[in-house]
């Protein structure tokens, strides 16, 4: 308590406030083993150290999960128990040790959208009201019943896997599915900013296993995505082993124009930062112009800090931010966060120039010159202002194929194929919308933006405009907050007079969830080659993520997102055409300012809301309360399970330290180029049905209805290995089209690439992977680096690597190699046919050179990696935790010699 004990004061020297957060941790925690008084020292000398590639350790507050990444975890989980019991250990012992929160988001699909044979007050009305406790509407729209019944339908064995989770395992708290999107139900409910234990405060910080955990650093709690196997090390005790950061100060004037949102301003800053490069450092903003930025705005901002290619985007807690605490319910401890932050020197007053931290590098942006504007069609660093969106799509149909374009030829730009649907006749072409979602947290849960497209929504309806039955229009609220405030301003119906009716309430489009098209439309873009458009209110664009069928994807502000199925195609020029071929009204004349929009907010969000929903979130969802799990504190696994299956990386563990051995003869199962995301490498999305996952699930019994998606199965090693680098966008240099194959250079055949890897297998060979810069960008997806790992993937071979999957390929034995400056594949001679053997040194250590032969060449690369040789001679992070958990001393492992 700050009244009660001497304090130290966090802002002597002037560090990033972010900065001043690691020192508090490792202050907390220092006790001369995993955190030692060195480590205190380099934090304190930030301003010096922060050149030197210096690593320290950052034991985070609390850990979060989403359903995708968090099964993968649980199941690790239970096999280290199982595991433990078979060497003689006491499997108890494996519990997080520090606080994980589990939020089922990401299991929900669009398989029904638009209002669909609408159910009215029947006699039965209650119980919808008890599935669906946040859809207070008028009416139930059947489309909401039909996707949770068919999430829960799809996820039975995996929610009672987590279930038995929750039960089994101390510290581990599940948020049931239906209740919303994990950063949002992060930031409205599970956030503290400032920690209460036994008494004592500390700030509050996270690590997530989703990458854009930034979020909440809109609030002023310190976080950031990090893979699987790190999170579940940080669980079990173990702090983050991390380069201490440069903080980029980026510093904002000015007022927004008041056509402009918080969609707009963080696409803008997207494009700025990554033409600055921010890649693996912190973000910090200052300067007055945050002040004139709500909460929701902030974290808006913060949410794309992994498409900007920061680890953090960090707002220092403000009044503003005590003033959220109060919006959402926490106001009994606005006093107590207020005191401790100010005792401790953590308190931000962004009007304040003195103090304003110094920085590694200052950046700026004036508010007032951000313009409305939407990014793609391939990337979220692409932007493009609404104004010029019609020519930029044009000119990229006929550019070279690539992020900014798709090599159709000129004859065919104008190409128009016709259709039916539900009996009336319809026309597609090039840039024709045929997807348009409201989704993800990154928008829903502002309210400025939520509101302003249902007034847009309002005034479109009112001035007679129709968005045409075949776009697959959806809204999928963050929480059930979302919902409430726009029933109660008046604007819901009017969006699902438009088709945005509420589908679900998780992520759903904005990671690939968008599910299936009318056929008719598939038909008609699979006849005409056609580049058809989908846009979402998402953070993630990257091709083959949103639909298989649209080619072209953009990021947009919800009002924009309605704005583009009003207009049905992205080839218009908002400024000059209008939305409307039979009602000539222009975007401008339906448009809402930002006065309306904050007039309507200040009237209907409110503290109350927050409350009602999240006083009873945990116990709310009957079919979830309804799911009968087992109570054994070992889980017992059944055979027959396609979704939840015992993996094969605790297999013939044995408790003696293996010696490195060197890679020899290795073959390259795939080369590629830059950019290469862990869409492309972890299987997401829907299983095709022609693809050795699906094979798989045939041979197992089961329809191709019955699938599912890869995400749902992540539990499952034998689905997930089939599915990595599945991806029917991949690039392989080996093929010369787009798709999930390889060479078997053996047998110089073309093969999918698992069956390729066990071709390999079966014959004893290695694999290796070349690529080029960037290797693994993307969401932070733990599958990106074990599903290599099950292919028989030694080693990595890269100019760059995203931050988060180098770790996780180090957390699963995979060598992430990284060539010498100056160096790459091209200017060494190397076309990936060659056979490679990688001499690997019985002590390794971090960012220590190693030479690789190869039949023609002798590559000398860096080892570039965050974690010591202990974890890689226990082939994995994972392996190695266990044992230092329930077997072994720290001298025994080395642990001191981080």
């Amino acid at each position: 308590n700050p009244k009660q004990n001497k304090q130290l004061i966090l802002n002597d020297s002037r560090l990033p406030f972010s900065i001043r957060v690691l020192l508090e941790a490792a202050i907390r925690n220092c006790d001369e083993f995993l955190v030692k008084k060195g480590d205190v020292e380099n934090i304190l000398n930030w301003k010096v150290v922060q050149h030197k590639n210096v690593e320290v350790p950052f034991k985070p507050a609390r850990v979060i999960l989403q359903d995708f990444t968090g099964v993968p975890a649980v199941v690790d989980f239970a096999a280290m128990r199982d595991a433990v019991k078979k060497l003689g250990g006491d499997p108890e012992k494996i519990n997080p040790i520090c606080p994980a929160d589990l939020v089922i988001d990401h299991s929900i699909q669009v398989d029904f959208n638009r209002r669909q044979n609408t159910l009215t007050f029947e006699p039965d009305i209650r119980y919808y009201l008890l599935r669906f406790p946040f859809h207070w509407l008028p009416a139930v729209h059947n489309s909401l019943q039909k996707n949770q019944d068919l999430e829960f339908e799809r996820n039975k064995e995996r929610f009672e896997f987590l279930k038995w989770g929750s039960q089994a395992f101390k510290n581990m708290r599940i948020i049931p599915p239906g209740s919303g999107i994990i950063h949002q139900v992060n930031l409205e409910y599970l956030a503290r900013v400032v920690m209460d234990q036994d008494g004592y405060y500390y700030p509050d910080s996270v690590v997530g296993t989703d990458s854009h955990t930034t979020m909440i650093d809109g609030l002023g709690v310190l976080g950031w995505g990090v893979g699987g196997i790190e999170a579940e090390a940080v669980m079990l005790g173990q702090p983050i082993s991390m380069v201490l950061p440069e903080v980029v100060g980026y510093k904002l004037l000015g007022t927004p124009q008041p056509l402009v949102t918080s969609t707009d301003i963080v696409l803008t800053i997207t494009k700025h930062l990554r033409q600055v490069g921010v890649v693996g450092k912190f973000v910090e903003f200052f300067g007055p112009g945050v002040a004139q930025l709500s909460i929701a705005d902030r974290a808006t901002i913060a949410n794309m800090c992994p498409e900007y290619g920061a680890t953090a985007a960090y707002f220092p807690v403000d009044d503003i931010s005590i003033g959220y605490l109060m919006q959402t319910g926490e106001c009994k401890k606005r006093s107590q966060v207020k005191d401790y932050l100010e005792a401790v020197g953590m308190l931000r007053d962004f009007k304040n120039s003195s103090q304003d931290p110094d920085f590694t590098q200052v950046v700026e942006l004036d508010l007032h010159t951000v313009v409305p504007c939407c990014s793609g069609p391939k990337r979220p660093q692409d932007k493009v202002a609404v104004s010029d969106m019609k020519k930029d799509f044009e000119t990229c149909l006929g550019a070279k194929q690539g992020f900014k374009g798709f090599q159709i030829a000129p004859d065919r730009h104008k190409s128009v194929v016709k259709f039916n649907f539900e009996g009336c006749d319809f026309e597609l072409a090039h840039g024709s919308v045929v997807i348009a979602a409201i989704t993800s947290c990154t928008n829903t849960s502002n309210p400025s933006v939520m509101l302003g497209a249902g007034l847009l929504a309002k005034k479109a309806v009112e001035a007679g405009l129709t968005v045409k039955p075949y776009i697959k229009t959806s809204l999928s609220p963050g929480s059930g907050v979302v919902t409430y405030y726009l029933r109660e301003s008046g604007v819901m119906s009017y969006l699902s007079q438009l088709g945005f009716d509420v589908v679900g309430y998780g992520c759903m489009t904005c990671i690939g969830n968008s599910g299936p098209l009318p056929e008719s439309v598939v038909e008609a873009i699979t006849q005409g080659d056609l580049v058809a458009v989908g846009v979402l209110s998402g953070n993630r664009n990257f091709e083959g993520r949103v639909h298989p069928n649209t080619r072209a994807n953009y990021l947009a502000s919800p009002p924009l997102v309605i704005a583009y199925a009003i207009a049905g195609t992205i080839r218009i020029d908002f400024e000059k055409e209008p939305l409307g071929k039979t009602v000539k009204i222009f975007l401008k004349d339906i448009w809402p300012t930002r006065n309306e929009i904050q007039a309507v907010e200040r009237q209907f969000v409110i503290p109350g809301m927050f409350k009602e929903v999240y006083q009873k979130i945990e116990t709310v969802n009957e079919s979830w309360n309804a799911l009968d799990a087992p109570s054994d504190k070992l889980y017992t696994w059944n055979p027959k399970s396609t979704y939840i299956k015992s993996p094969p990386f605790f297999d013939g563990l044995t408790l003696a330290l293996q010696t490195p051995k060197t890679i020899e003869d290795a073959y390259v199962l795939l080369s590629f180029g830059d950019s290469v995301t862990t869409d492309h490498i972890s299987p997401a999305g829907n299983i095709a049905r022609n693809s050795p996952a699906a094979r798989y699930l045939t041979s197992r019994g089961l329809t191709p209805r019955e699938f599912n998606s890869y995400g749902s199965r992540r539990g499952n090693d034998a689905v997930m290995a089939r599915g990595t680098f599945a991806n029917i966008r991949l690039v392989n240099k080996f093929i010369d089209k787009q798709g999930p194959q390889t060479i078997h250079f053996p047998s110089g055949e073309t093969l999918d690439v698992f069956d390729a890897a066990e071709r390999y297998k079966q014959a004893g060979h290695s694999l290796i992977v070349l690529a080029g810069k960037e290797y693994g960008a993307g969401s932070s997806r733990d599958w990106a680096a074990k599903g290599p790992f099950l292919l028989g993937v030694k080693a990595v071979l890269a100019e760059s690597y995203e931050r988060i999957h180098r770790s996780n390929l180090v957390g699963m034995g995979v060598i992430p190699l990284q060539y010498l400056p100056g160096e790459d594949a091209g200017t060494l001679g190397l076309t990936g046919r060659e056979r490679y053997t990688i001499v690997i040194p019985e002590k390794l250590k971090p960012q220590m050179n190693v030479q690789i032969k190869s039949q023609m060449n002798i590559v000398h690369s860096s080892e570039n990696t965050q974690l010591g040789d202990s974890s890689v001679k226990h082939s994995g992070f994972i392996d190695f935790m266990h044992f230092s958990l329930c077997f072994c001393d720290s001298q025994t492992l080395g642990l001191r010699e981080r």
